[in-house]
């Protein structure tokens, strides 16, 4: 009789695979009630960490070229079509889905992600602008990428709404602390392994599993995270977030589409600058 290797799923900071400072984890159930895998339980400090990582990677990740993340954003989709069976097993397993529509939903996200990839070097044409001014000046608006972004990604279709909420994030240039949601958190970590062996920096994402509520009055009390897609977040935990979020004027945002531009033009920033017409 064989005995079955199980997976360990672990946290993703700065590049690395760590546990949970906590050495804590917790028990999730397939969608029959048997056992399936025990997630770490990301802590306070999980988030501190990630925050961390996410800032000191912004400023190179923002400077890169559209083109380049575009390309970079690409590459993850092709180690994604390489993890299609471990993904549809994984969403089977969890959401009790049938083979057949979680495999519709892996390759939803694939080309969900391969979207978001092709607008990286397209949407500063249409949310920048060079304005008519009375004056001998140029006034040009250009759009700039807000900072680090939290996502708490919805239960279901787990995977579809992880890329959903990350991919228009890091494509604008933003650094990303991503929450898994805590009913499904299985194929966060294997996205964070897609991302571990692609061309995407080291800190651009950070994935931790672990209790939403928690992470909820973490994420919205902490003064270094710019803007949080609380998609996946009850009503409840929406009000205490938005109050939690206004001591740093947080951008704080549900979207109900998977593919939107309004996904990456609300956590951008817009610049104007004046320059003198020379004579």
């Amino acid at each position: 009789m064989r005995i079955d290797v199980m997976k360990t799923y672990k946290l993703f900071i700065n590049g690395s695979f760590p546990r949970s400072e906590s050495g804590r984890v917790y028990e999730i159930k397939d969608a029959k009630g048997k056992f399936l895998a025990n997630p770490c339980l990301g802590s306070r400090k999980d988030l501190r960490e990630s925050v961390v990582a996410a800032r000191s990677a912004q400023h190179g990740w923002s400077s890169a070229t559209a083109f380049n993340r575009g390309q970079i954003l690409y590459r993850v989709a092709e180690i994604m079509q390489g993890r299609i069976e471990q993904f549809v097993a994984e969403i089977v397993a969890q959401e009790g889905a049938t083979p057949a529509s979680a495999k519709a939903q892996v390759q939803s996200a694939i080309d969900t992600w391969v979207w978001y990839a092709g607008w990286c070097d397209k949407i500063d044409s249409i949310s920048g602008s060079t304005n008519q001014v009375s004056g001998p000046f140029y006034n040009f608006s250009i759009p700039e990428s807000l900072g680090v972004v939290a996502i708490f990604a919805d239960a279901k279709p787990s995977l579809l709404n992880l890329v959903a909420g990350l991919a228009p994030v890091i494509a604008t240039g933003n650094t990303a602390v991503l929450i898994a949601n805590e009913k499904s958190p299985l194929c966060a970590i294997t996205l964070a392994e897609c991302l571990a062996t692609s061309d995407v920096p080291a800190g651009v994402v950070n994935i931790l599993t672990g209790k939403f509520d928690q992470f909820v009055t973490w994420a919205g009390s902490h003064m270094d995270i710019d803007g949080i897609d609380a998609s996946g977040v009850s009503s409840k935990d929406l009000v205490e977030l938005k109050e939690l979020g206004s001591e740093n004027l947080k951008r704080i945002y549900t979207f109900s589409e998977l593919q939107s531009t309004k996904r990456m033009t609300n956590f951008m920033e817009i610049k104007t600058i004046w320059h003198p017409i020379g004579i």
